[in-house]
Parts: structure tokens; sequence; C-alpha cells
């Protein structure tokens, strides 16, 4: 029983409600996740949450439009059960110029559709390896790409993966939870993916091209897409890995 109890002390529920700091109003569909026991929730329509976390975890709260922020769950949160009031800040956003390309349309299907760009990303996979690779048109340098991320052992994957091995288990464990998968689904900011990585948007972009995907993907790709292809890849690093021990 003596161990049951422990873990019974470590872990507890917290509860809390996000409301905006200009008007005090409740705020629904609040992303809150804790990083360090990989767990999400989101608030209800009277901005309430609760998440199961334990002290010193961090939970990352995050809202379109809204500042994000990092709180820490304090032995005082857990111990009294109360629930504690958490404001986020407007972002105040200044919209780019935006250029709309007009098409002339001839009513044509057949002629009106060559007008379209059509982005010509390719894939194509090495024997051993997981899957494939998404890249832009095919040129000299994919094959170098490759034959890099084989032969060179202090290659940009392994400055990267190597030396975060805790939060590649996050990721692992994050594409598990049905609630944090739902969250990435719809969200393109990269917040949820840097917090987790400790590295910055630069980086993150930097890693997955390094990866061999192309500008396109990054471009569009929601946060669960990320995190499937930055997963994917680092699948595919520990075979080259041990490829090269060998």
């Amino acid at each position: 029983m003596i161990p049951l109890l422990g873990i019974g002390q470590q872990y507890a529920t917290v509860k809390g409600k996000i409301i905006k700091s200009e008007t005090l109003v409740p705020m629904e569909s609040v992303n809150i996740v804790n990083l360090n026991q990989v767990i999400g929730t989101t608030t209800n329509l009277e901005g309430e949450f609760e998440i199961r976390a334990k002290a010193n975890d961090t939970l990352h709260l995050s809202y379109l439009g809204y500042k994000s922020i990092k709180v820490k769950v304090s032995n005082d949160w857990i111990k009294y059960g109360s629930s504690t009031i958490i404001e986020l800040t407007e972002l105040a956003l200044a919209l780019e110029e935006v250029n709309v390309n007009k098409l002339k349309l001839t009513g044509y299907l057949e002629i009106d559709i060559k007008q379209v760009p059509i982005q010509k990303n390719t894939r194509f996979s090495i024997s051993g390896l997981n899957s494939g690779y998404e890249s832009r048109k095919r040129s000299p340098s994919m094959v170098r790409n490759v034959l890099g991320a084989i032969f060179n052992p202090a290659d940009f994957l392994h400055n990267i993966f190597g030396k975060k091995p805790r939060e590649m288990r996050k990721l692992r464990e994050m594409k598990k939870q049905d609630e944090i998968k739902d969250l990435l689904a719809s969200r393109f900011d990269r917040e949820m993916l840097i917090a987790l990585l400790q590295v910055d948007k630069i980086d993150l972009d930097l890693l997955i091209s390094e990866c061999n995907y192309s500008q396109d993907f990054i471009r569009t790709a929601n946060d669960l897409q990320i995190l499937d292809a930055i997963s994917e890849c680092y699948e595919e690093y520990k075979i080259l890995s041990r490829k090269r021990s060998k």
C-alpha cells in the first residue's frame, strides 16, 4: 500500500479559470497542455479547466490572437484545490499587405486549369527506412542531402535529435494522446511544439527542411502534421544512427 499511497500524493488535479485581461470575460476553448506530463485539455463555456499535474509542472496556455503563457503548478495550488484565475492578454497584430493575383478565366476548364499553379513536390525512399522523404522538384542536391544524412556523423539531425532524447520521447507520447492530437490538428502557430522541443520557430522550420520536407509543406501544414513529420524523421534518424554505429 505504501507505493500506491506515494503515487496518490505525487499526482493531483488542478483547477483553473481563464479570463480576458481587458474585459474579465471567461474564455472558452483555450488550449492547456501540461508540458511535463504531456497531457492536454481545453476550457469550457465558463472558461474553466481541470488537468492532472504535480508540483513544479508547467502548463502551457494558448489561444489564437492572445499571448501564450506558461504557468508553474505550485504546492499550494495542489494542496488547497482552489480554482486559480488566469488572465490572457490580447495580441496587437498588424495585417501584412496581401497581393491578389487575378486569373482571367475563359470558361473552358481545359484552358483555365492550366493557369492554376501546381506545387510539384516529390517523395523518394531509401531501403531500410520506415517510409519516404517529401521534397521539392527532383535535383542532384536531394541525393546529396540523403547521402550526407547517412554518412556524415555530425549532421544537423544528429545535433538536434541527439541532444534532445527527453523532448523526443514527449513527442512520441503526444502521438498517443487523442486530446492533444485534436488540439494540434486545429493549430498552425507551432507554439506547442516549440515549447516541448525547446527550440525557436526558425530552428523548427529548419529541422523540417533538413528532414527533406518542402517549404510548401512547412508553410501549409498544421501542428499535427508537423508533429508526424518530426516523429517520422526521428525514427529514420535512429535507423541511420544504428547503421553508423555498426
